[in-house]
């Protein structure tokens, strides 16, 4: 039997996590939509599994996996955290033998209803102009695109625009 998206949710990062979040920051085809240009080290994510204390407020971000049936699908994250305005940056990525099954998606909804606990007036992300699937998934999230950055991100040898999408919550 096939799992429905319904049962995918969020939970907070475990230390059996730790080759996930090793895969995921290490793999370079990732580095592209992130600020992330070098590789981590098992013990320096360790350090942050054991360090970190799953508060936005003390940490200034909360980093999830998305979930289904006990299987790891991917992370998401609220960063950037602004305790002054409310506000903080989105960060996704689901692995990729799980891409388009709308996994991405709720894990958005679940990450904005998480957003309103926390009392947040608002998410945004940056993305790359290029980046389509993740366009469609911001704006039918009815996020807004509120402005473009020119030649903000390289990829690979190029450089593209980026464009900033926000939800007032």
């Amino acid at each position: 039997m096939t799992s429905t998206v319904d049962s995918v949710s969020l939970r907070a990062l475990e230390p059996e996590d730790l080759e996930l979040i090793y895969h995921l920051e290490n793999d370079s085809t990732f580095w592209r939509f992130g600020a992330s240009t070098v590789p981590y080290s098992r013990y320096a994510l360790r350090q942050y599994l054991s360090s970190a204390q799953n508060d936005i407020f003390t940490d200034k971000q909360v980093r999830l996996v998305i979930e289904q049936d006990g299987e790891a699908l991917g992370l998401a994250d609220l960063y950037n955290f602004d305790a002054m305005h409310l506000r903080a940056e989105i960060g996704l990525i689901v692995l990729p033998e799980h891409q388009g099954r709308h996994v991405g998606r709720k894990a958005m909804e679940l990450l904005c209803k998480y957003a309103i606990q926390l009392h947040l007036h608002q998410l945004y992300a940056i993305i790359a102009a290029t980046n389509k699937p993740a366009t469609r998934l911001f704006r039918s999230l009815d996020f807004e695109a509120s402005s473009v950055l020119h030649d903000w991100l390289r990829d690979e040898e190029q450089f593209v625009d980026a464009t900033v999408w926000q939800k007032i919550l």
